[in-house]
Formats: structure tokens, sequence, C-alpha cells
């Protein structure tokens, strides 16, 4: 039998989460409405609480906007403020992974190419050496190193001319979304060239004369260095990190105070056709194969390939996406799909605005614009109905890609008898969030919802310090996805009566 949520069981779940409890008017009241039962009516829907009722117990400041369809049908179940458009949050990554799919098709596959100008003459290429990126978002050290080894099987063990590195296969972007703080590594550098999705880690350890800081590429077998990227440990209380654009280098800065006595986390790397290089010839350089300093070039010359980097197909690359929600995998994706339909990409915000027009005229969406293809952007927008139509529309290639969403009950638990199964793209921002996918229910119907909610108004008062871990966030997060949860019950049941 489906587990039902009640008016009085979602009320008592907010006050054993210490997030709220019934207001006095409420306190006391009965858990059905005590109207009288029209024949034939399902005694269940008595039981439940109401959508408006639900979003008033969760006492979630801002907007809250939802569609349900039976999948079947198209049929609208229960809706919200249906035309309210909000910012998606990374539930954009779903239509990214639709247009990707729909313009490349789910066997794609990105390659990093080498190639050479001149020939190999007794182990010495008598010309250039290019590292080209085509657009793989998934590229690692590990990657890097096989290229390395299949260059040394080639005979190559020194370049003669230059070694060029060429990301010009899509439009550099210095940071995903501008108003995201400069330190935080989901919104790095995007160009036709990536490496460890465009981070680089940064280590420290105190010992007597101060801290010892490293900044590398690391993967589980290899830790090149890098020295494109470069950290000093300033004594000041704030800001926590400063960046700087140093020409060939990322000039960073960080507030000793804030290091204690060891600790690592990733940063983003802003020039990453200069990492990638660096990577590469410190690979080069381990295996015996002599390349020179890495130059960079806005257009990559012709020539003879001589090694080859292939992704896993897109399919899995878009799985892992939505698994992950990795920002740049979305970007890189997107853009890719756009040249591909229009033979160039002018920009993230171009490319972002056709995919928003595709998804206009594929499903004949009304309110969907787009600044991104992560979601990580705060300025998109699109309604519940829209997401809703197009998650429809999609279900066949869609629904297997996207994660299980496991329902908890009000200690977080993981309801092990749940009989409802979701599978789902979440989106966070600060004081935004979204859940939008499919539920499976034990009758064998099948929904399709959306929902979306914002306090827009507390997010703008923000400042770009503020937004990494703001005041309040997480609870005002936590409200949203027991609200969510509440609803999917809600929906179940009437679904089922």
């Amino acid at each position: 039998m489906t587990h039902q949520l009640s008016r009085r069981h979602f009320l008592a779940a907010l006050g054993a989460s210490g997030l709220g409890a019934a207001t006095p008017a409420l306190a006391g009241a009965p858990t059905a409405s005590l109207r009288p039962v029209a024949r034939g009516e399902d005694l269940r829907l008595r039981s439940i609480a109401s959508a408006e009722e639900l979003i008033a117990a969760a006492k979630l400041s801002g907007a809250v906007g939802f569609t349900v369809l039976d999948a079947a049908t198209g049929t609208v179940i229960d809706s919200h403020a249906a035309t309210l458009g909000l910012p998606p949050a990374s539930v954009a990554k779903a239509i990214t992974a639709s247009y990707a799919l729909a313009t490349l098709g789910p066997d794609h596959r990105f390659n990093t190419d080498l190639l050479a100008t001149g020939d190999v003459v007794e182990g010495v290429l008598k010309g250039d050496l290019i590292l080209l990126g085509g657009g793989d978002p998934t590229l690692d050290t590990d990657g890097m190193a096989e290229l390395v080894l299949i260059l040394k099987a080639a005979g190559v063990a020194r370049v003669e001319g230059r070694f060029l590195v060429c990301g010009g296969t899509l439009p550099y972007t210095p940071t995903i979304d501008p108003g995201q703080p400069e330190h935080v590594g989901y919104s790095p550098a995007v160009s036709g060239l990536a490496l460890n999705y465009n981070r680089v880690h940064f280590e420290w350890h105190k010992g007597g004369n101060g801290y010892q800081v490293s900044m590398d590429a690391p993967s589980p077998t290899l830790r090149p260095a890098v020295r494109m990227a470069s950290m000093g440990v300033i004594t000041r209380d704030v800001p926590l990190y400063t960046y700087h654009d140093g020409g060939a280098r990322d000039e960073w800065t960080v507030a000793r105070g804030a290091l204690g006595n060891s600790g690592a986390r990733w940063l983003p790397v802003r020039k990453p056709d200069r990492y990638a290089g660096e990577v590469f010839q410190v690979l080069a350089g381990g295996k015996g194969v002599s390349v020179p300093a890495p130059e960079m070039v806005a257009t990559c010359p012709p020539g003879t390939l001589l090694a080859r980097k292939q992704s896993a197909p897109l399919a899995d690359v878009l799985r892992d996406m939505l698994k992950w929600s990795t920002n740049l995998t979305a970007e890189m994706v997107g853009l890719a799909a756009t040249r591909a339909r229009l033979g160039e990409a002018q920009s993230m915000r171009h490319s972002a605005a056709e995919m928003s027009a595709w998804a206009r005229s594929e499903f004949g969406l009304e309110q969907v614009a787009l600044v991104d293809h992560s979601g990580l952007g705060e300025d998109s927008r699109i309604t519940s109905q829209d997401m809703a139509k197009l998650l429809l529309r999609q279900q066949v290639g869609l629904k297997a890609l996207l994660k299980p969403v496991p329902l908890r009950d009000s200690t977080s638990k993981v309801f092990k008898d749940a009989s409802q199964a979701v599978h789902a793209k979440t989106g966070t921002l600060n004081f935004v969030s979204g859940l939008a996918g499919y539920v499976d229910l034990d009758g064998g119907e099948e929904l399709v919802f959306a929902f979306f909610s914002g306090d827009l108004d507390r997010r703008a008062k923000l400042s770009k310090a503020q937004r990494e871990r703001p005041e309040g966030g997480k609870a005002w997060n936590t409200r949203a996805k027991m609200l969510q949860q509440a609803l999917i019950e809600r929906w179940a049941v009437l679904a089922e009566a």
C-alpha cells in the first residue's frame, strides 16, 4: 500500500527536524476535513493535506511553483503557480542533456588529439606538436598520460618544433558565473580543452617555518606539479581567497588563519589551455619524451594525427553529469551541441539562448530563457509547466539517465518501504531549490513532475562573499526538500485515487 503523508504527519516532521511547528491555529486541527463524503469518493483524499496547506506548513519564504502530469496521458494531476518563471538551478542540466542527445546522439564521443606538422625521423618530430581539445569535459590526468604513451609508442622522443595548445573548438569563458565567489571549484573557465574539470588541487601543511603549499593535478596514480597556478599565504582576516590574473599564471592568496594545520581543496582554473599543456609537458618528460613549453594558439594549424584520446559515449557522460551535477560538463556539451547545429557557438550565453529556442520549438514551451547550460546563473527562468512538458516528451531517453532520489523520514533516514520510485534531477542555489523528473507508483502509474522554489529577494541581498555558505541557506534548503517530498506523497495518492 502506498505510504501516505497526512497533514498531521507533515507538521510533525517539521517539528521533529527543528525547522518549525504547527501554528496555534493548526495545532489542534483535525487531520481530515469534516465535510461530507460524496458517493464514490476515495476516502484517502480526506487524509491528505492540500498543496496550499503543505506549502504554508513548510514556512518556505519566497515563491513555489509545480506541475504534475500523468505520464500516459499528459493530464494535469496537480499544479500550483504553474506559469511562474523561476531559476531552475541544476535542473537545467536535464534540458542540456536532452539538447545534446537530440543534436549529437547518445553514441557521440569527444576527441582530444595530438597532431604533428612534420615527420618523425629517428625519434625526433621535425615540426610542431599540437594538443587539440575537442570538447571532452571528462579528460583527466590519467587520460593525458595515455596520450603521452601513445605519442611515445609512435616513436617520438623529442619535439624539435613548438608545442602548440589549442582549445578553440569551443569559445573561452573565464568563469561560468561571474556572480559566484572566485575560489569555488564549480565555476571554472570553459574552453574546448579541459583537464580535471578545470580544477587545480591546492594542498597545505603547517611546519616549523610556516606553511608548505603545493598546486598540482593529481590522479589516483599521478601527481604532476603545476606552475601556472600559484598560492601565497597571507596574514589577514578577510577575504578568505583572492585571485589575480598574472598573465601566464593564476595567482591566488589565502588567509593564513583559515588554514589550520593541514588540508586541501580544488580551486578553479582560469587558464585551461595552459593548464593542460603544462601537465602534458610534465607527464611527457616523466616518460622520456622531451616537449618544449606550451604555446597557446586560438586556431589550430593543420597536422597529421599522432594520437587520440576519446571520451566515453555521450549517454554515459550525461549520466555522470546528471548524477554529480558537474557544471563544466553541462557547459561543454551544451556548447558542443550548438556548434554542431549552427557551425559555431559564439558564447555560452548565445548557446544557452539557442538551446532555449530549440526547447520552445521542439516541445512547444512558452517561458524558457536560460543564460547557461548548467543552471548556475541566477538569471535563467523556466516555469514548472514548461519543464514538465519537456520531461513528458523526453521520458524515454532521459529517464534512464536520471539518478534515483530516495524518500526520507523526518530524521533523514531513507524509507525502506517507500512505494514510490523517484528518478529526478535536483537543483540547488542559495535560496533556490528545484526537483524535476519521474515517479513510478506501485500500481504501475507513472507521474512526470517539476517543482521550483526560490526566495529571490533574499538571494539578491547576498554579497558575493556570502554566497558560499549564506546564513539560513541550509535551513531554507531543508524546508524546500521536505516540501518536495510531502508533495510527492500527495501526488501519489491523487494519482492512485
